[in-house]
């Protein structure tokens, strides 16, 4: 089994938020089921917090033993592009205005959807209605 972990899951570690500790734990027992990973889009987020960079990104997925996807390939940029697209008709048709959600969002599913059994994530109602078929954590 390969999880796939949203750039939320991996910022608590530098946030000090409480709960890491559960994050932490939840983590673990994805681990034991099997690999871990992130996309490259994940990767670039996770470098831009204020207490990341890129070296630092680097180490902790090392240390964590986790997997950057960086080359994505044409299938998940198509099903980040086809997903993004029917959300923008959808909110334009429902009044809401233009996308408030940003494609980063629609790529980090795609991945986990093509590349993984499921995604780790702390808001799983981003994802349900968009990608339904995707096993959410």
């Amino acid at each position: 089994m390969r999880t796939a972990l949203d750039t939320n899951i991996l910022s608590l570690f530098w946030s000090g938020e409480p709960s890491a500790p559960i994050v932490a734990a939840q983590l673990s027992q994805a681990r034991a089921d099997g690999a871990l990973a992130v996309s490259a889009l994940v990767f670039v987020e996770l470098s831009a917090i204020p207490t990341g960079s890129p070296r630092r990104v680097e180490a902790l997925l090392k240390e964590m033993n986790i997997a950057v996807d960086f080359d994505l390939g044409e299938e998940v940029w198509q099903l980040a592009a086809t997903s993004f697209a029917a959300y923008a008709v959808r909110r334009r048709r429902s009044g809401g205005g233009l996308p408030k959600r940003l494609p980063a969002d629609f790529v980090i599913a795609a991945h986990a959807s093509l590349r993984a059994d499921r995604l780790m994530t702390r808001d799983a109602s981003r994802y349900r209605v968009d990608f339904p078929q995707l096993r959410l954590l």
